[in-house]
């Protein structure tokens, strides 16, 4: 039975709009919003009493639930707003000397290209940028061609769990497993694997891991984590000094910085259990197989429709509920401005080493419907 005309009351989504961008910006379902503002009332009640007194073990609670679900302790977890301001911290973090090099792929998200290209200028580091040529076959092929880049230099290895413009699932375990046995640090940017993906972080190992929680989990904007490995958490600092001091409820602890950044709403944090919960009512496992089957059906209709070229293998060891497709033909910026003026259809289209890349994103509130309305958009304004 397909429950989509239900999930989809369940988000506050405008009538006629066909939203095929959650890997962008999940919209927050309707009683996750609703858990928020009630955060906001609690606070507004007594902020000096909330702030002081009872945040603490709020946002304990937040991280336990948060470690149960990316299989960590929560001591390993700080709060932070996303994933952008989690790779910031650990660019800060490590120490880079002249000559050092930090190795990423050209499937990484522009934002974590910049942060780590100013992080090896201020070092006077190098940043080595190693193609992964698509199409991709095997994850020993990934790995391989990785750390054929790798030299005694190389401090660190960055790498996505799931890509942004190519949407590939990439093999963390075995990178990271490749990366300790060259004694090489590893940091995985994750905000697409939370949810999307059975994220077991202690067996992934890895030293770093950073997330937004707005994509597949749906918690509000502005909440997410940065995940330490113990060996590291000595070594962490953020970006944003201010009082940073342990929180009523709380033992001293390396997140003690990140607790107090300046005066800011932590109703986002607050509300993420409430996300957690709307997604485990309806089960996480019936989430990924509706849209990993639409992704699927997607990659199936726009390359029968429009000739579009997928990167990786039809499994969902590659991708899960989001797919890019290669597209021949206009300009990236005309194709997304006319699917969103002509058609009311959200979606990014990148261009990618030389390629355009279309890229749609499904969650439970998408159908099928949703897939075969930009097929037919896109074919009418390619002229397919």
């Amino acid at each position: 039975m397909d429950n989509t005309h239900a999930w989809r009351s369940a988000w506050s989504l405008a009538e006629g709009v066909t939203y095929l961008n959650n890997g962008s910006f999940g919209p927050t379902p309707r009683e996750v919003s609703q858990a928020r503002r009630q955060w906001l009332d609690r606070i507004e009640a007594d902020p000096h009493d909330f702030l002081v007194r009872q945040l603490g073990p709020c946002q304990a609670e937040c991280r336990r639930r948060l470690a149960d679900l990316v299989g960590t302790a929560a001591e390993n977890l700080a709060l932070v707003e996303n994933a952008t301001v989690a790779m910031n911290v650990v660019a800060d973090s490590v120490e880079l000397r002249p000559g050092d090099e930090v190795l990423v792929n050209d499937h990484e998200y522009g934002a974590v290209l910049r942060i780590w290209e100013r992080a090896c200028r201020h070092a006077d580091a190098r940043l080595v940028v190693q193609p992964l040529h698509v199409p991709i076959t095997g994850a020993e092929e990934v790995v391989e061609t990785l750390f054929s880049a790798a030299t005694e230099r190389t401090k660190l290895a960055v790498f996505s769990h799931v890509t942004s413009p190519t949407a590939i699932v990439l093999p963390v375990e075995a990178l990271c497993r490749r990366a300790r046995e060259l004694g090489i640090a590893t940091c995985i940017d994750g905000p697409h694997a939370l949810a999307m993906l059975d994220v077991d972080l202690d067996r992934i190992a890895c030293d770093y891991y950073t997330v937004s929680c707005h994509k597949w989990l749906c918690a509000p904007l502005g909440s997410g984590f940065l995940y330490v490995h113990p060996r590291r958490q000595a070594t962490v600092e953020p970006p944003l000094l201010s009082w940073g001091r342990a929180l009523e409820g709380d033992a001293a602890s390396w997140r003690d910085e990140f607790n107090w950044v300046g005066t800011r709403d932590p109703s986002a944090f607050l509300a993420v259990p409430a996300a957690i919960d709307f997604l485990t009512k309806i089960g996480v496992g019936t989430f990924r197989d509706h849209s990993h089957t639409l992704a699927c059906y997607a990659r199936h209709a726009l390359s029968e429709r429009i000739g579009a070229r997928p990167l990786v293998p039809d499994s969902q060891e590659w991708y899960g509920s989001m797919i890019s497709l290669c597209i021949a033909g206009g300009e990236t910026e005309t194709l997304q401005r006319a699917l969103w003026e002509q058609h009311r259809i959200e979606i990014p289209i990148f261009a990618w080493q030389g390629q355009r890349l279309l890229r749609p994103s499904c969650h439970l509130y998408n159908g099928r419907d949703d897939i075969d309305r930009l097929a037919e958009a896109s074919a009418a304004l390619l002229k397919c």
